[in-house]
């Protein structure tokens, strides 16, 4: 057996003063790069550096759109004059294309597109206040002539007598609807999102996964396009 070479190792007091030593520069960095952080980011290596940080965690999270949505979404879009890669982004933030199990919140938000039941329906329901839960019967959560008279959002797409949040096309439809009215009808795509949602946060999440499929896409979104 070899015989280990002794180290010499650094003693309490040694390490003790390094360790002094190493925490005014630590806070004099921490400082400067604060103070300056704007200046840094200007540089091109570092907003690059940034930007690829900031997206990294969506970028290992990507989805592809599923194909058999597409046509879905541009019906809507074409209906409601709005971008369909604004639906396919919702779509994408709220279930993962609906692959989330099951399509419920712990809030209560149902469905492929998680609408609040109380916005779906309408919230001049006489059960609906605060986030918008309500306690809306379900058959009257998925009947057209409820949600007309209440408000609501819902829109029986299929034409098959129901409104349902948990049919792709009535969601899809709803959330395009609720877009729509918003302000994404108008190009005020940031406060129909925040409308949808209002986080900031969220918005900047809608708005990148956005961005994206308009860049892979190529069609700036618009359901009137030769595509259809």
């Amino acid at each position: 057996m070899k015989k280990r070479k002794k180290t010499k190792r650094l003693s309490a007091v040694t390490r003790g003063l390094l360790i002094i030593l190493m925490v005014p520069i630590t806070m004099t960095l921490f400082v400067l790069t604060s103070v300056y952080w704007g200046d840094l980011q200007r540089i091109p290596i570092v907003h690059t550096l940034t930007e690829t940080l900031q997206e990294a965690p969506k970028k290992m999270m990507d989805i592809d759109i599923p194909e058999e949505y597409i046509p879905i979404y541009q019906e809507a879009a074409k209906e409601y004059e709005i971008p369909w890669t604004l639906l396919a982004a919702h779509h994408r933030i709220e279930t993962k294309f609906s692959t989330m199990d099951p399509l419920l919140s712990p809030v209560g938000a149902e469905g492929h597109m998680q609408f609040m039941p109380c916005t779906f329906v309408g919230w001049q329901h006489p059960s609906c206040s605060g986030q918008g839960k309500g306690n809306i019967s379900e058959e009257d959560k998925t009947n057209p002539a409820i949600i007309a008279k209440y408000g609501g959002y819902g829109i029986d797409a299929n034409q098959d007598g129901k409104a349902d949040p948990y049919q792709l096309d009535d969601a899809v439809f709803s959330a395009a609807n609720y877009l729509a009215s918003n302000g994404a009808a108008t190009g005020d795509l940031e406060k129909a999102i925040y409308m949808y949602n209002r986080s900031d946060e969220y918005v900047e999440d809608i708005l990148y996964y956005y961005n994206k499929y308009e860049e892979e896409k190529g069609s700036k979104g618009q359901a009137a396009s030769s595509e259809q």
